[in-house]
C-alpha cells in the first residue's frame, strides 16, 4: 500500500489462501484489495522467470519456517535459475525464504531467494549472521518495533524462542562493555599484577608461530610473557625477541618446574607445537588447572583419542579449532553440521560448539567468519565478521596463532575463559579491520593499540552530553 501510495506499479502474489492468515495479516490484505488485486501464486503457473520487475519483495516465509519447502517452490525461489532470476533488486521481510532463522542454513536443497536487503525487526536473529545466513540476506537491517528492548541489547534470538539464553551474546563493543574492560590498568602495582603468559614453542625452525602469539599476548596487555622454548631453538628465538623473556622447556619434567612459578597464570600451548611435543606437554599444563589456550598441534596430535584430551580438560580450557580441527576432534558433529538440512531449526554451529563445549568440559571457540564461543555451562556468544565487519584479508598464515595469543593474554589479565574468548575474537577482526588489505599476522598485534584508541574514543563520544 505505501509504495502504491508513493505512486509505483505494484503486482501482489498470494502463497496459500486469505483465510490461513493470522489477524494482522488479514487486516492488510483486506486494505489492500480496496487498492489492488491479489493473484494466488499456483506454482505450476509462475512464469519462468518472472517478467522483470524493478523491485521484488518476498514476504513468503518468516522467521519461524520450520518445515521444507516443495522442490517446486525451492527451485522457484533459487536466485539463479528460479522464477526471480532476472529481479534487479530484492528486499526479504525478516529472511529469505528457506533460510532457517536458528541456523543460517537451507531448507531445501536448492537455495533460497538471495536478497540484497534484509529487513529484519526487534534484534538480529541467528540466522542472519550463521552459516549462509548473511550471504542470502545481503545487508540487513534491523528495525525498531517499540518492543522493550529490557537488558537484551546486542543479543542475538533463536527464532522460535521468547526467553533467549542469557549466553546468546553478539560480540561488539558495546557487549564487551567497552574500554573499562579492556582498556585499563591497575593504577598501581607491578608487571606482573598484570599477568604472566607462558607460551610454548616448537623446535628449531618452528618457533615462528609461538612468536606470534607471544606478540598477540604482549599487545593485549599482558604485563609478563614467557616463550618456554627447547634447547635447539634457544638461538633462533633470541634472535627475534626483546620485550619478550624465553625460558629452557625442553621436556614435560621441566615444565612442571616451570610452573612451579606461581605468577604464571595462563599458558598457551599449540603454535607451531609439534605433535610429539604437544602430547608430552599439554598433560602437565593441565595439572594444575591453570587458564590455558590449546590450539593447532595442542589439538591435532590428540585427534586418534580425542577422548584422552577430553577427560584431561577443566573449566578454565579454551579450545580454538577451525573446522578442520573441529571436524577431527568431534567427527559426529561436523558431519551433522554439514549433513543437508531438511527441516528446522536445522542443527547450527551454535548446536555443534555448545554440544562440544559440553563434551570438552571447557570452552570452545569455533573459528570462522560466524565464530562461535560456547561454555560447557550453556552460555555461548556469537562474533560475526559479515556484513560491515567483513575481513575476507584476515584468512593468512599465522593469524590464528595470534588469536590464541590474544586470548591467553587476556586470561593472564584475569578474563574469564568465555569473556577472555569472546574479547579475543573480537579485538582479533577489529584489528584486521583497521589494518584493511595486504595485512598479514605480524601486523595484527601491532595494530590492537589502534583497537583501543578506536574503543576508546568511541566510549568519549558515545558519553558525551547531546547539545
Amino acid at each position: 500500500r505505501l509504495l502504491k501510495g508513493v505512486g509505483w506499479g505494484v503486482k501482489v502474489l498470494l502463497y496459500g489462501h486469505p483465510d490461513q492468515m493470522p489477524p494482522d495479516a488479514r487486516k492488510n490484505y483486506d486494505g489492500w484489495l480496496g487498492m489492488g488485486d491479489v493473484s494466488p501464486l499456483h506454482l505450476g503457473d509462475i512464469p519462468h522467470p518472472f517478467p522483470q520487475s524493478d523491485l521484488t519483495i518476498d514476504a513468503l516465509f518468516g522467521t519461524g519456517l520450520t518445515r521444507p519447502l516443495e522442490k517446486p517452490l525451492a527451485q522457484i525461489l533459487s536466485t539463479e535459475l528460479g522464477a526471480f532470476s532476472v529481479c534487479k533488486r530484492i528486499v526479504a521481510i525478516d529472511a529469505p525464504s528457506g533460510l532457517c532463522m536458528d541456523s543460517g542454513r537451507f531448507l531445501a536443497d536448492a537455495g533460497p531467494l538471495t536478497a540484497d536487503l534484509t529487513v529484519s525487526f526487534h534484534k538480529m536473529k541467528l540466522g542472519h549472521v550463521l552459516a549462509e545466513g548473511p550471504m542470502a540476506c545481503g545487508q540487513t537491517v534491523v528495525v525498531d518495533i517499540g518492543l522493550a528492548q529490557s537488558n537484551d541489547q546486542g543479543r542475538l534470538s533463536r527464532s522460535l524462542q521468547t526467553n533467549v539464553n542469557e549466553g546468546a551474546m553478539l560480540v561488539d563493543a558495546q557487549t564487551l562493555g567497552g574500554v573499562d574492560k579492556l582498556d585499563t590498568y591497575l593504577h598501581s602495582g607491578h608487571k606482573f599484577d598484570h599477568g604472566h603468559a607462558l607460551i610454548l614453542s616448537g623446535g628449531f625452525g618452528k618457533t615462528g608461530a609461538a612468536r606470534l602469539a607471544a606478540r598477540g599476548a604482549l599487545r593485549v596487555g599482558a604485563g609478563v610473557v614467557t616463550l618456554g622454548v627447547p634447547p635447539s631453538a634457544r638461538m633462533e628465538v633470541a634472535c627475534q625477541i626483546t620485550a619478550i623473556m624465553q625460558s629452557r622447556v625442553s621436556d614435560a619434567s621441566e615444565l612442571k618446574q616451570k610452573l612451579l612459578d606461581k605468577r604464571i597464570n595462563a599458558i598457551c600451548l599449540g603454535p607451531g607445537l609439534g605433535f610429539d611435543r604437544a602430547q608430552a606437554l599439554v598433560p602437565t599444563s593441565l595439572v594444575d588447572k591453570i587458564p590455558c589456550v590449546l590450539d593447532a598441534d595442542a589439538l591435532s596430535a590428540f585427534v586418534d583419542d580425542p577422548e584422552a584430551l577430553f577427560q584431561m580438560l577443566h573449566p578454565n580450557v579454551v579450545l580454538t579449532p577451525h573446522a578442520g580441527e573441529f571436524a577431527r576432534l568431534f567427527p559426529d558433529l561436523s558431519q551433522r553440521l554439514s549433513g543437508p538440512s531438511k527441516t528446522g531449526p536445522a542443527f547450527s554451529k551454535v548446536d555443534a560448539a555448545l554440544v562440544a563445549a559440553k563434551r570438552a568440559g571447557c570452552v570452545v571457540l569455533f573459528k570462522g567468519a560466524d565464530t562461535v564461543i560456547a561454555s560447557s555451562d550453556g552460555r555461548y556468544a556469537v562474533h560475526s565478521a559479515h556484513y560491515e565487519r567483513s575481513v575476507p584479508w584476515l584468512a593468512t598464515a599465522g593469524a590464528g596463532d595470534v588469536l590464541s595469543g590474544i586470548i591467553t593474554g587476556l586470561l593472564a589479565r584475569g578474563f574469564s575463559p568465555l569473556k577472555a574468548a569472546s574479547a579475543g575474537a573480537f579485538l582479533h577482526v577489529e584489528a584486521a579491520r583497521l589494518f584493511g588489505p595486504g595485512l598479514i599476522a605480524e601486523d595484527l598485534a601491532e595494530f590492537l593499540p589502534k583497537v583501543f584508541r578506536s574503543l576508546r574514543h568511541q566510549a568519549t563520544a558515545s558519553s558525551a552530553p547531546s547539545a
